[in-house]
């Protein structure tokens, strides 16, 4: 099939320019919006507030990225980026256990946010027919006189540019901020269900200089928090010789920004390493903060109406907690369906895309939703079921610090590799049930 017609793309991060990937194949043009004026080259920006703090690219969500790009990985390593083996070069802590460490096929990459969303965008704008217009504000979206399809977008008035853009199909991919609520409701559509769990995450970021026998020959650390200890920590390699160090803290609990007292959160972590490092490494830049007060999902599948060309896409469609490093994964996924859709026709895309997505994010959003909901001041539903799974996953974690097995099929679940479910199969089970619900000692760890 001819690509033909013009879509436009709400937002030119990382979801809008995945967005842009899979309507390049089939829409002759694709224009995307951007509020930013865009940099260059790699460079944090105003509208991607969270890039300067680290960004974990899961397993899954490599895999697909270079699907979409082949060769993405080698461009991105020959510009700085560290390739990490996520189960044998990263010390793990689940529930204050250590995971036992194994070689695996599980690989990610070590780098900054802007340098991933930098060398995407260079791929993306160099499609035939693929145009981006920086600094450029939507206000708001148009329709035919029955309000039945969106017909384009409304901007804000800018010299030398039209008020409106014309669109066979609009796809809002801004992000957390997503304006699709507001948009639809001016068009007479009922506001989609949308599911909130409140965690109140800080999280703070600071950049330290990368020398030879830190983090014991390793390539990163995850400290994951846990009922009684709400505080997580996150050691990750990135370009130029440097390991970026995230802290955070749920429902309160906030990192301080001086030195002094960032070293203190760093030293009170289940994972040593990383109050060693902040202790010893030289710092390259002082703390940046950031707040993400809730997870949302918006339920657009549930809805009885939605308008014939427009879609709603990545985090403003669904936004998870930034803690699990899901969100790029989530909207790769997306990038495959929609594709996969295209490919055959846009005839009722949104009907067929939005029940899809739905199937696609109800794996993470289990994943971090039922994280989350361990610590009593999360307010949600715990059902009998979430119950038993957090139980179950405790049990898991302890036995996982002697057995790799174990630490490798929660991985590739984390990972999104394979769904939550494997880990009930019954080889899975026997093995955490017959785990020892011990630490595991320094030469067992060492094998």
């Amino acid at each position: 099939m001819a690509a033909s017609g013009h879509a436009v793309v709400v937002g030119a991060s990382l979801g809008g320019l995945l967005a842009a990937r899979a309507l390049a194949e089939t829409y002759a043009q694709v224009t995307l919006l951007d509020r930013d004026k865009l940099p260059a080259g790699p460079a944090p920006r105003r509208g991607v507030p969270q890039g300067r703090q680290v960004h974990v690219l899961l397993a899954r969500g490599r895999q697909i990225l270079e699907e979409l790009f082949p060769g993405l990985g080698a461009e991105l390593y020959r510009q700085g980026a560290t390739p990490v083996d996520l189960h044998g070069q990263v010390h793990w802590y689940n529930d204050g256990h250590r995971m036992r460490s194994a070689r695996s096929d599980l690989t990610g990459f070590g780098m900054s946010r802007p340098l991933l969303e930098h060398a995407v965008r260079d791929r993306v704008t160099a499609l035939p027919g693929v145009r981006v217009l920086p600094e450029c504000e939507v206000t708001g979206l148009t329709a035919t006189p029955d309000q039945s399809r969106v017909t384009g977008v409304r901007l804000a008035p800018a010299t030398g540019r039209p008020d409106e853009l014309r669109a066979d199909l609009v796809v809002d991919a801004a992000g957390r901020g997503s304006r699709s609520p507001v948009w639809l409701a001016e068009l007479g559509y009922p506001a989609a269900p949308q599911e909130q769990v409140e965690v109140g995450v800080t999280y703070v970021t600071r950049r330290y200089r990368r020398e030879d026998g830190q983090l014991d020959g390793m390539l990163g650390v995850l400290a994951n928090a846990m009922p009684g200890r709400p505080r997580y920590g996150v050691v990750a390699p990135q370009e130029g010789g440097r390991f970026a160090v995230t802290m955070a803290g749920i429902l309160g609990e906030q990192p301080p920004t001086d030195d002094e007292g960032f070293a203190r959160f760093a030293a009170s972590l289940t994972a040593p390493q990383v109050g060693e490092l902040v202790r010893h490494a030289e710092p390259l830049d002082d703390p940046v903060l950031m707040r993400f007060p809730a997870s949302v999902r918006r339920r657009y599948e549930r809805l009885p109406r939605f308008p014939a060309g427009y879609l709603v896409f990545a985090d403003a469609l669904c936004s998870l907690n930034p803690v699990y490093g899901q969100g790029i994964t989530v909207a790769a996924l997306q990038t495959l369906l929609l594709r996969r859709l295209l490919a055959r026709d846009r005839d009722r895309l949104a009907r067929r895309f939005f029940p899809r997505a739905a199937r696609l994010i109800d794996a993470p959003w289990s994943i971090a939703v039922g994280a989350d909901l361990r610590f009593p001041g999360v307010r949600g539903r715990r059902t009998p079921a979430v119950r038993l799974v957090n139980a179950y996953l405790a049990r898991l974690h302890a036995a996982a610090s002697n057995d790799a097995v174990l630490g490798a099929a929660f991985l590739r679940v984390l990972n999104l590799i394979d769904p939550p479910a494997r880990l009930l199969g019954p080889d899975v089970l026997l093995r955490v049930l017959a785990g020892r619900r011990q630490r595991p000692s320094a030469s067992s760890m060492a094998r």
